[in-house]
């Protein structure tokens, strides 16, 4: 069985692919727990892996983590039985695999597809346990990438941090694509994709080996949209048609120093993505000392605490499985030491 692995920032129009895709009986893609993201931080709590107690109180809480995922998988519940008996080795990337494989075949499914754009961080990872995905580098102009996580419950809050994320990630893909075979991986600019929909679905099915299939313009009505869409406001639109004009809201609801701030710092990729700055770079030095970057850090944890406080009530609810189980692995830690 084969893997498709995203690459890039989250925001930059992954879930809609990810549902176009999952119309296509030779893929399976569901929403992502983001395993790699969220485990090999704290894989230091597990202590040695070899040591099978401790690896298989590893296995049970990703697939606790996956069972209480916002958006529930279909299908029946994973069990830590079966993915022990699937792991070859004993380590996170082993766990993924397995999970991911496991589910793919009770779809029926040639490719399992991993959304979690952030596993950028955990390419190496990927490309030594043998896995091998075909990588789907998804980019965004990262003023929209902004605008679209300021409103949304997740990830960071203020213009800085957003642009350097942006950056940082696009700099990853891009370093890393140059490294592989160009038959390993596709390259999609946001923007062309709601454009012309049917020449990069086409231009992907192709890459990948699979038929090309009108269903995956029928996305919307599927149940895995609905399911989507019902689990979170941030991703609401992917029970509709695809919005064509989706793009350049930042010109209009971002400031003209929010903009700048972010050209700032990443105007330069920006333009080497075939966007077009506003300001950059003309931008006069911002000289940020190492206070200003602490004090930018700090009002960002405040933003995003600000947002979960806004929060729609059902959003909060869903992700509350999850945050126990998270607070039980520091615990267990705490009380182990």
């Amino acid at each position: 069985m084969r893997a498709i692995q995203f690459i890039g920032t989250q925001r930059s129009g992954s879930n809609l692919l990810r549902v176009m895709l999952n119309q296509l009986p030779e893929i399976y893609a569901p929403h992502p727990p983001h395993i790699l993201k969220t485990f090999f931080p704290l894989l230091h709590l597990y202590g040695n892996l070899h040591d099978q107690e401790s690896f298989i109180q590893l296995v049970s809480d990703v697939c606790d983590w996956v069972n209480n995922n916002p958006v529930a998988w279909e299908g029946a519940q994973l069990n830590r039985i079966d993915i022990l008996r699937l792991c070859k080795k004993n380590d996170l990337i082993s766990i993924f695999h397995a999970i991911y494989e496991l589910k793919a075949k009770e779809f029926n499914a040639e490719f399992w597809c991993c959304k979690s754009m952030e596993s950028v961080y955990y390419v190496d990872e990927l490309e030594k346990s043998g896995i091998k995905p075909f990588y789907i580098y998804l980019y965004r102009d990262g003023r929209d990438v902004a605008l679209s996580f300021k409103k949304a419950i997740v990830g960071p809050k203020h213009m800085y941090m957003l642009a350097t994320k942006w950056r940082a990630e696009q700099e990853l893909s891009l370093n890393f694509i140059k490294s592989i075979p160009e038959s390993r991986y596709i390259s999609i600019c946001y923007e062309d994709f709601i454009h012309e929909p049917d020449k990069v679905i086409h231009k992907l099915c192709s890459k990948l080996g699979i038929p090309f299939s009108e269903i995956v313009f029928d996305f919307f009505n599927s149940k895995e949209s609905r399911n989507t869409a019902n689990s979170g406001l941030m991703w609401k639109n992917v029970s509709n048609p695809i919005i064509q004009n989706n793009f350049n809201k930042f010109i209009k609801e971002l400031t003209v120093d929010e903009i700048i701030l972010f050209e700032y710092v990443a105007g330069e990729m920006l333009h080497r993505l075939g966007y077009q700055p506003e300001f950059w770079p003309e931008i006069e030095d911002l000289n940020f000392t190492e206070d200003k970057i602490i004090s930018f850090r700090t009002l960002d944890a405040e933003l995003m605490e600000e947002a979960l406080l806004r929060a729609a009530p059902f959003e909060i609810a869903r992700r509350k499985p999850q945050e126990e189980i998270f607070r039980k692995i520091i615990s267990r830690h705490r009380s182990s030491v």
